[in-house]
């Protein structure tokens, strides 16, 4: 009986409506923005048979100019106000929608920032809490050496992500200012350990904000590279910077699988069809306290699946790439197909780079809502950071207003927005994709090659766009 109960949740026409933005996404002809998008990817995938057309994705400089802030003044200022807002978090309002601290990690940094890295590239470099505290300690030590940190790669990044996902998703209480306050200390001091241990370039591939937002800054149209004392402003099509990525690693390949997991599982937990599935009443919700063991289970089976499909994904399509050519070289019939240049299998190990855009697609999709509704009380934090009736920023007192969500005009606009976000990231990925693989194949062992990606894009593509049109109990 279960089992049907969940066949019935993913259809569109038999999900229940609730209380919340999906109650008026769930009018709206979702199936067919499904399926719309489903075949937009697929036909995008076509573009194997014609390579020519695929754009070039090259980079321009735009812009030159000497250095305003150094890194270690601007991080330093970072660190600072970092601090600033711990003693907030310990000693301000209880309530986390006045609380600077909450609103600054879930609303900005965890939802604002990465979306700014998406469009202008890496701005995390310059307010990096750990570069100039580092540094600084390090030369007052005299360390110019690591201790071999640096041989683990991202593993240790993707311990740190796993912990923020469980923390995020799963624990009791991530929104308790003091909780939260007490976190972010002990994070921030392993890091700051680890860094002196190591070096400051380690945060690079050690610490997990730093890595996470560096990689979605890869698929930015603007960025900036500065070498000494000097910036140059590069334009170029989104996903441009990819293309010039190594291969990743086994553990940044964990790391890249982990956070679209974590992000997948963010959209599903809350769902009615997931709580139908763990038996939980989706309209009568016990708390957080009775789903943490099988939400920590879910979270791992989560990336688990996500990863094993990736890579099973990438695995196959050379293999249904030579199918045809050993049947064609066994017979001896052949006249050439899999012999030289044009014979060639791809390799598609490369093309889980472009995973990197669906990752910040479904990033800047599934936390539009948040953005638009926790940016309002953002912003009256800012202006009474105390929640004493000061007026930092000289705004008036205004009241928070979660109108919008009730709506119909203003939703179906943010629903569209969330679609064009999906399926543009989608489409991108599949176009990175053929490029990180193109080489001297034939078109025929291009197509096979790229077809289960082509399918688990296509399915990636719906289930982003069914998370985000589904009823929710929280």
């Amino acid at each position: 009986m279960r089992i049907w109960a969940a066949i019935a949740f993913l259809v569109p026409g038999l999900a229940w409506a609730c209380a919340l933005p999906p109650s008026i996404i769930l009018t709206l002809p979702t199936g067919y923005y499904m399926a719309g998008a489903a075949a937009t990817v697929a036909v995008t995938a076509l573009l194997a048979l014609a390579p020519q057309f695929l754009p070039r994705l090259h980079a321009r400089t735009v812009a030159e100019r000497r250095v305003l802030v150094p890194v270690m003044v601007s991080s330093y200022v970072a660190c600072l106000a970092f601090f600033a807002l711990l003693i907030i978090g310990f000693f301000g309002a209880r309530d986390p929608m006045h609380n600077l601290l909450t609103l600054v990690i879930w609303t900005v940094i965890w939802v604002a920032l990465p979306m700014g890295c998406m469009v202008f590239g890496n701005l995390w470099r310059a307010i990096n809490p750990w570069t100039a505290p580092v540094r600084l300690f390090r030369q007052w030590l005299g360390r110019s050496t690591g201790v071999g940190l640096s041989r683990l790669g991202h593993w240790p990044a993707v311990a740190g992500l796993l912990a923020f996902f469980w923390f995020y998703i799963v624990s009791l209480s991530p929104d308790d200012p003091q909780v939260l306050a007490q976190a972010a200390l002990i994070y921030w001091g392993v890091i700051f350990a680890l860094g002196v241990a190591e070096g400051e370039d380690w945060l690079e591939e050690g610490e997990f904000l730093t890595v996470y937002l560096g990689y979605l800054a890869r698929v930015a149209p603007f960025w900036l590279k500065i070498t000494q004392n000097r910036a140059r402003l590069h334009i170029g099509w989104p996903g441009t910077q990819v293309l010039a990525m190594q291969p990743l690693p086994p553990s940044a390949v964990a790391f890249v699988t982990l956070s679209l997991a974590g992000l997948s599982f963010d959209g599903l937990a809350s769902t009615f069809w997931w709580l139908a599935l763990i038996g939980e009443n989706p309209l009568e919700f016990t708390g957080r306290s009775a789903v943490m063991g099988v939400n920590t289970l879910g979270l791992l089976a989560t990336w688990g699946l996500t990863a094993a499909t990736i890579l099973a994904v990438l695995r196959l399509g050379p293999m249904l790439a030579q199918a045809p050519q050993l049947v064609l070289a066994g017979t001896g019939t052949g006249t050439g197909a899999g012999r030289g240049p044009a014979g060639q299998t791809p390799d598609m190990r490369p093309a889980l780079l472009s995973f990197l855009a669906i990752a910040a697609g479904y990033h800047s999709a599934h936390y539009l809502v948040t953005l638009l509704s926790a940016g309002q009380y953002t912003l009256a934090a800012l202006n009474d950071p105390f929640f004493r009736g000061d007026s930092w920023l000289g705004l008036q007192a205004f009241y928070v207003s979660m109108g919008f969500l009730a709506d119909r005009w203003v939703m179906t606009t943010i629903w569209n927005s969330q679609f064009a976000l999906i399926l543009g990231a989608h489409s991108l990925a599949v176009i990175l994709a053929l490029r990180l693989t193109s080489g001297p194949h034939s078109l025929r062992t291009a197509a096979l090659a790229h077809l289960p990606l082509t399918a688990l894009m296509v399915g990636y593509t719906v289930l982003g766009l069914w998370l985000l049109s589904s009823p929710t109990s929280f």
